[in-house]
């Protein structure tokens, strides 16, 4: 194919190039106006671009890179690799890197102190995957695979990974995450997008107003991996049962430097049903997250410094944007009481999350 190429609600540019190879930008085209940028790099979710109302112009509700391999400094942050992505094999801890199976201890190498974050260094978020355009007038999609190999990242077994974005009808974006694999191996996908309602460039979200369909979350030691508990979120920091903006939360001593917590999401797993509600009140703008996953990592950006330079050479700076990970509870390969992870031969792990955007 040429470097530039479209058809009905798509098309395709270079991205750029990262880890020696050449990336590519798909444009999804909504029919109300709403537009998704998704790069084979990471699977990762560059913009969504919402159209304004009468005079107004559209925004941009999500943080992304300008192009591949991004523009930062000597030592970047994490979420620069994760900024938008697919995650996997396993999503969010697994605690000291390892995990037992079949009698046998299965060790991973470390990338957060002593625990494994998001799938290793080498996740799927550091991955070039295939990438298939779906052509549509009204709901256009990308279909994203990736077959990640025996042993790569520590993982036992062959696991072919799959994710497809649809946009619309509507201003919805759904991701659709699947995965198979050929031996007993742990595989939990999520996608790590940033949201701000006001404007990827518009500073913090602090005043974003937050709503979480969950009655209970599961508590961490010091280094965000779960004691195992699971426990009622009345009276703690972690009740936003009811709209409270994110700023005047974090009030809580508990959660001053910011929320990183799991969530378990109210209703039956397997059913797509609501998680959570971000609201602007500035704008009036507002995006429902529905999911069939069982929880939802609530995490307000505590680590972005500056340091990442995206879009439009904006400068992402502390709480520039919320993300939203609908997930299987961390850890929960080492923490037998939580919803496994364990994906048999001849099974299939399939999820769905849903961004439901009003004005």
């Amino acid at each position: 194919m040429s470097d530039e190429h479209s058809g009905p609600g798509w098309e395709r540019r270079p991205w750029g190039a990262t880890g020696g190879r050449e990336a590519w930008l798909y444009t999804l085209r909504g029919e109300d106006g709403a537009v998704a940028r998704i790069s084979d790099d990471g699977g990762r979710l560059v913009a969504l671009e919402l159209p304004g109302q009468g005079s107004k112009e559209g925004v941009d509700v999500v943080l992304g890179l300008a192009s591949a391999g991004g523009a930062v400094g000597a030592d970047p942050p994490p979420e620069q690799g994760y900024l938008g992505a697919l995650i996997g094999r396993v999503a969010n801890r697994i605690a000291d890197a390892r995990f037992e199976l079949d009698g046998r201890t299965v060790v991973l190498e470390p990338n957060d102190g002593d625990h494994l974050l998001h799938g290793g260094a080498g996740g799927f978020h550091a991955r070039s995957w295939s990438a298939q355009p779906l052509p549509g007038s009204k709901a256009p999609g990308l279909a994203l695979s990736y077959l990640s190999a025996d042993g790569e990242g520590g993982f036992p077994g062959r696991v072919w990974a799959g994710a497809v974005y649809r946009l619309g009808p509507g201003p919805v974006l759904r991701l659709e995450l699947s995965a198979v694999s050929d031996t007993l191996t742990p595989v939990s996908l999520t996608h790590h997008p940033y949201f701000n309602l006001a404007g990827h460039g518009s500073g913090d979200v602090l005043a974003h107003e937050l709503t979480l369909y969950a009655e209970r979350f599961t508590p961490t030691t010091a280094d965000l991996v779960p004691t195992g508990e699971v426990r009622l979120v009345a009276g703690t920091p972690f009740d936003l049962r009811s709209p409270r903006a994110i700023g005047q939360a974090m009030g809580h001593r508990d959660v001053a430097e910011g929320y990183d917590v799991n969530v378990v999401v109210d209703g039956r797993p397997g059913t797509l049903r609501p998680a959570a509600r971000l609201r602007d009140p500035a704008s009036g703008r507002s995006l429902e997250l529905w999911t069939t996953q069982p929880g939802l990592q609530v995490y307000t950006g505590n680590g972005l410094d500056g340091t990442i330079v995206g879009k439009g050479g904006v400068r992402y700076g502390r709480h520039a944007g919320i993300a939203l990970e609908a997930q299987a509870f961390p850890n929960a390969v080492n923490l037998p009481h939580f919803p496994q992870v364990w994906l048999r031969p001849g099974a299939g792990f399939r999820q769905v999350v849903e961004y439901r955007f009003t004005h």
